[in-house]
């Protein structure tokens, strides 16, 4: 029996999906604000602590004057025992001894308020760089909730047939879902991983500061500097997985081209890019639009084709923008829906918010060709 939705069931699994994304991005906020409250609960005890070593320099300093005082005396006493009793002699030892002791006690935790201060101000610096990263990363999944919220409502409008509504939005559901599996893979195995070694960097750093030569303890600060640029790196790559940044400085075309090269790189592919015309800004909502279909045409070819060359050309002439994105994979069926499909059929929605035209060139072992064509006024 075929399962069919009313739109009011539609309706509720596309804002179901609008309401994983916002809570995708509350959870990181309120993982930013708990590491925004440690961050004020460290500098507080960094200021307590720093006010405790000056207390306790203070404090030893003059126990080691009253010391040297009692050393003095004692040292009297000792030349000339007969001049004064068991009693007296035995009362400074006594005092001196006492003195002593309390100071190496003092002078012991002095010693380990400023190992403490030390640590504190490590993890303070550490937790700096988190919190930026993770106010950036906020800002980032707010735009592109805002993004995503226009354009689910979109092709919710435009899509009429209910069967298709349902397998569209159980795919994005599932899409979203995967993304966040392997957004929360990366950073699991990439900043996760490398900020619990900084950890244990900073430990071993602690222990070479204590006991080791300054080389050593050189040569660790350049390994811990090292690790902490690594994840900031990998970082940087997951932020621009979720949105280029280059997109909103640069414009499209060096976004293009920096997307290639990194296909390139990481997929073993060769991506080729071209442009024709005058290479210059778009307005934002075309370059966005250009570029994400970009990616998901470039994206179909790397989990589909097993193809290994790809083409992107952009045309920019007077009144339309043509983007082409050609492979030489084993192309598919048209007239066939699998998993691929569901992807096309979003390019398609994106195309016609343009008032442009989508067109797909393949056959079984032709490779495939999209070409995207849409009206767009220079002037």
């Amino acid at each position: 029996m075929t399962l069919r939705l009313s739109s009011q069931a539609i309706d509720q699994i596309v804002e179901n999906v609008l309401q994983m994304i916002d809570q995708s991005k509350d959870e990181v906020f309120e993982i930013t604000e708990e590491g925004r409250k440690e961050f004020e609960y460290l500098s507080e005890e960094l200021e307590s602590t720093k006010k405790k070593v000056k207390e306790y320099i203070q404090k030893g300093d003059k126990l080691e004057r009253e010391v040297k005082s009692h050393r003095k005396q004692l040292a009297l006493v000792s030349k000339d025992f007969k001049k004064y009793s068991e009693d007296e002699v035995r009362t400074v030892y006594e005092k001196t001894h006492d003195l002593q002791t309390r100071l190496v006690i003092m002078r012991e935790e002095e010693k380990l308020l400023r190992q403490r201060r030390d640590e504190i101000e490590i993890r303070l610096t550490n937790l700096t760089h988190i919190l930026e990263r993770g106010e950036d990363l906020v800002a980032k999944m707010t735009i592109i909730f805002s993004f995503m919220k226009d354009d689910m409502k979109q092709i919710n409008e435009m899509i009429e047939d209910a069967r298709e509504k349902q397998a569209f939005g159980l795919k994005i559901i599932e899409a979203q879902e995967e993304e966040r599996k392997k957004l929360s893979r990366e950073i699991h195995d990439g900043p996760a991983q490398m900020l619990a070694n900084v950890l244990l960097r900073s430990d071993i750093l602690d222990y070479v500061v204590k006991k080791g030569s300054p080389e050593e303890v050189s040569k660790e600060i350049k390994s811990l500097r090292k690790n902490v640029r690594s994840s900031l790196q990998e970082v940087r790559r997951i932020i621009y997985d979720l949105r280029p940044m280059a997109l909103d400085d640069l414009g499209l075309i060096p976004t293009i081209r920096k997307y290639a090269d990194r296909v390139t790189e990481y997929h073993n592919i060769h991506v080729e890019f071209i442009v024709f015309g005058e290479e210059k800004r778009l307005d934002t909502k075309y370059e966005v639009a250009l570029f994400r279909l970009m990616q998901e045409a470039t994206q179909n070819v790397i989990k589909h084709s097993e193809a290994t060359e790809i083409k992107v050309k952009l045309e920019i002439i007077k009144d339309r923008l043509i983007l082409v994105i050609a492979d030489n994979g084993k192309g598919f069926n048209p007239n066939e829906k699998d998993d691929n499909s569901f992807g096309l059929i979003g390019m398609k929605e994106r195309v016609e918010m343009l008032d442009g035209k989508l067109e797909i060139f393949t056959g079984e072992g032709k490779g495939t060709t999209v070409t995207i064509n849409v009206p767009y006024s220079l002037s």
